[in-house]
Order: C-alpha cells, then sequence, then structure tokens
C-alpha cells in the first residue's frame, strides 16, 4: 500500500518539477491528471442554469472569480501559481502548455497514430504540394508512437484547435488549446522530448503551413447592381472587420460592441451570422459569441424601452 500511495506523489513532483521548468521558459502550464485532462474541475460544475431557451446564458467564466478549475486558463508562467496550481491537485501526473499565448505563441502539430492513415507521409506530402519544410524545432513523443511539433505563429494572428480538417490523422493545438508536456505521466505511458531536440527552441511556423491552419477567409459577396450583401453593406463590412481585428481580451469587449452598433442600427439580426464567425476566427467559440450577441441585443432593446 505504502507503494501504491508513494507512487502518485513522486509523479506529481515530477510533473511540478517539469512545469515549472517549462515556465521558465515562457511556456504557461496547468496541472493535468493521468487522463490527460485538467487535473481541477470547475467550480462552477454545480451551478444552476437559470437561463431559459430564449434567454441564452452569459459567456462562461474564464478565471474571472479567482478560483481555479477553469483549465487552460489557469495556465501561468508565474512559479508561484504553478505551485499554488499542483497544490491543489496533489493526485496530477502530468501538465499541460497553453498554446496561443506570448510570448511564444505556441503551435502544436499532433501527427496521430491511432487513424489508419499515416500522419508523417500526409504532413510530408502537404510540404511538398505546398512548398514548405519544417524547420529544426522541439519534438514530443507520445506514449501512442505519435509525435507533437512545437511551432510559433505570429502575435497577431490566432490559429484555432482543429481535428483533421489538415490531413486525417494530423490535429492542430491552437489558441484555447493545450499540449501534454514532457516529463509528463498519463495511464497510457509517459510523453519525452526527442532525442536531439530537447535543446531546440519552437520554431516559427512556415508561412504557407500557417496560412493552410488558418479558416478560410469569409467572402462577401456582391449583387448584380455591385450591392454588398452583408447587412449594413459597407458598415455592416466595418463591424465585422472592427471583431477580425480583436486580439487576445479584447474579442468579447470588441464583439459586444460592434453587436451593440448593428442592433442600435437595425442590422443585429442580419449581421450576426457575420458576427459570430468573425469572433469564432478570433477565438471565441459559437456559444461564446452567440452569448455575446444575445447580451448586446437585450441591453439595447432594455435601453430603447
Amino acid at each position: 500500500m505504502a507503494t501504491t500511495d508513494r507512487y502518485p506523489r513522486q509523479a506529481t513532483t515530477l510533473a511540478l518539477a517539469h512545469a515549472l521548468s517549462a515556465a521558465e521558459r515562457g511556456l504557461a502550464v496547468i496541472p493535468l491528471s493521468r487522463t490527460k485532462l485538467p487535473a481541477l474541475r470547475s467550480p462552477h460544475r454545480d451551478a444552476p442554469q437559470t437561463a431559459g431557451p430564449a434567454e441564452p446564458a452569459g459567456p462562461p467564466c474564464r478565471g474571472e472569480c479567482g478560483r481555479f478549475g477553469h483549465g487552460v486558463y489557469d495556465a501561468s508562467t508565474d512559479p508561484a501559481r504553478v505551485r499554488e496550481l499542483f497544490a491543489a491537485a496533489p493526485w496530477a501526473t502530468g501538465y499541460g502548455i497553453a498554446c496561443g499565448l506570448p510570448p511564444h505563441h505556441l503551435i502544436g502539430v499532433d501527427l496521430d497514430t491511432k487513424s489508419a492513415t499515416d500522419s508523417t507521409a500526409a504532413l510530408r506530402e502537404l510540404a511538398l504540394r505546398h512548398l514548405f519544410t519544417i524547420p529544426p524545432t522541439i519534438v514530443v513523443l507520445t506514449p501512442s508512437g505519435g509525435r507533437h511539433l512545437w511551432l510559433t505563429g505570429p502575435p497577431d494572428v490566432v490559429v484555432p484547435n482543429s481535428a483533421g480538417r489538415l490531413a486525417p490523422g494530423i490535429d492542430i493545438r491552437g489558441a484555447g488549446g493545450y499540449l501534454v508536456g514532457p516529463g509528463s505521466r498519463t495511464v497510457h505511458g509517459a510523453y519525452a522530448t526527442a532525442p536531439g531536440t530537447a535543446h531546440l527552441t519552437p520554431a516559427p511556423c512556415p508561412r504557407s503551413l500557417l496560412r493552410l491552419l488558418l479558416p478560410p477567409p469569409r467572402t462577401y459577396h456582391r449583387g448584380p447592381a455591385g450591392a454588398d450583401s452583408t447587412a449594413g453593406g459597407a458598415h455592416g463590412r466595418g463591424l465585422v472587420q472592427f471583431v477580425l481585428a480583436a486580439h487576445e481580451g479584447q474579442r468579447n469587449t470588441r464583439l459586444f460592441w460592434a453587436a451593440c452598433r448593428a442592433y442600435e442600427d437595425g442590422i443585429g439580426p442580419e449581421l450576426s451570422g457575420d458576427l459570430v464567425d468573425a469572433a469564432v476566427r478570433t477565438g471565441l467559440t459559437s456559444r461564446e459569441a452567440r452569448a455575446t450577441l444575445a447580451s448586446a441585443a437585450r441591453m439595447t432593446r432594455d435601453n430603447h424601452t
């Protein structure tokens, strides 16, 4: 029994040590359980759902409440906070590294082995077709035989998470996602840095590959007379572009402002789809974007009654 009790403590101690080392390199981390999920459960999991079907709930808490349990939004590079996170999760045996955050703006290319497709060959084919090469970078080996390639993106570009969109067996970890850090232990085994890559820093993502990782830009069609089909014409398109230009920390604010202007101008319902699409491209989820639009609609309606 003593051995069984001792193993989790040793695994947690090792995971914390690796997490602190990653934090020193500017990588924001969170504790993970043996299932690769965030070790701390949401403090809002038992909160009652008071909103009805016509009254969507507000945007989910991303740590504004001050408590732990918000997944990747708990991630930190502060050693004191990292220690607090692990102290709150003594069962953690690994750590996750948040993607998309400064200073590295990490992008993870997950080459899976569980699908029937050879993901390495698929990436090689993409590289030949689109004329890019993967530069020397950190590579993490997974227990299943897969590989995680660490790349960095530009600070003004939001790379979304995706699964199999680039090619079967290739998943992308971007803004709002995380990578299991080397040194983590899971129910399937340990994650380790590939030989010869531990001393490297994440390499910049090749431009041709970066273009493939981004969702296609939304096109705005013009009618036979040259009229812009976007609700509100140039004004509506300007509101959409205002949302698209949002950086992390201002996405909800910009979306809310643009939605209020749209509803005030009487084009809110017609422009809502374009605004949601724009918000999703910046990194918000569709649910978060629609909740923000609903809040803007309510506020605008209340101010005019």
